[in-house]
């Protein structure tokens, strides 16, 4: 028996195969987890990815900026599954103006749009999702180091830094409930949405992890979240899991 045996699980995300999010939906699956995908925009696309896991999935439409989709997610996820035990949430995004070193240029407009989508979105999906979820439930978002400032990163790392406050305070309000909040915080992989990053070289982190690191292998980090939705961290909920080659111990 896997460890996510019999349990049911909402995957926000895949836009390739390489995405983190086709890879924790594969290892979930290898652990006995029924999955359900959600796409935004290219929906054809992300059924024919889905095609490629072991099992096909059925795919959503979820804009985590639309109200109507997050008001009407569960009544969907029921023509799916009875309930769900975990979600993960890989959702981040910003506008080009918000990245690249024009961090003292960006409107507050395309600043919003990525606090929207990357951080509070972890609020809404949560929320949109707790109507499934029972006690044992686990939400797990995927994070980039927020306690330093990135070349490049700009406005996402102060919305990653947005998203790190946000699911401590999740962990708070949902732990009576008997549902934990973690994040895994990834190094740099070369994933579709990484190559929209300005200055993205994952070689340099290989350098400085004590352990190494591959940034064409998303595997460790997929599996994280995977055990982090499992019964084997009854006890962990506000945590940030770093899955980096431990880059983020090491000094300068």
């Amino acid at each position: 028996m896997g460890i996510l045996e019999g349990k049911r699980i909402l995957v926000t995300g895949v836009l390739t195969d390489a995405s983190i999010a086709f890879h924790v939906a594969r290892i979930a699956q290898a652990e006995g987890a029924q999955v359900v995908l959600t796409g935004h925009g290219r929906l054809s696309l992300v059924r024919r990815i889905a095609q490629r896991l072991h099992e096909t999935p059925p795919v959503l439409e979820l804009d985590v900026t639309d109200t109507e989709h997050l008001d009407t997610l569960a009544d969907r996820l029921r023509e799916h599954v009875n309930g769900l035990d975990g979600v993960l949430h890989s959702i981040a995004y910003a506008p080009q103006s918000a990245l690249g070193g024009n961090f003292l240029h960006t409107r507050w407009e395309d600043v919003a749009t990525a606090v929207q989508v990357s951080t509070y979105s972890l609020q809404a999906l949560t929320s949109a999702a707790l109507p499934l979820m029972g006690p044992g439930g686990s939400i797990v978002g995927i994070d980039y180091d927020a306690s330093r400032a990135w070349s490049g990163y700009d406005w996402m790392g102060v919305a990653k830094a947005g998203l790190e406050s946000c699911s401590r305070y999740l962990a708070r309000d949902l732990g009576p409930r008997d549902i934990r909040v973690n994040l895994v915080a990834a190094g740099p992989l070369r994933t579709t949405a990484a190559r929209s990053i300005p200055g993205f070289d994952g070689d340099d982190w290989d350098r400085t992890a004590p352990l190494g690191w591959r940034a064409d292998d998303i595997s460790p980090t997929a599996r994280a979240a995977v055990a982090l939705m499992s019964d084997w961290f009854p006890a962990t909920t506000g945590e940030i899991v770093h899955v980096d080659g431990g880059a983020h111990a090491m000094g300068g």
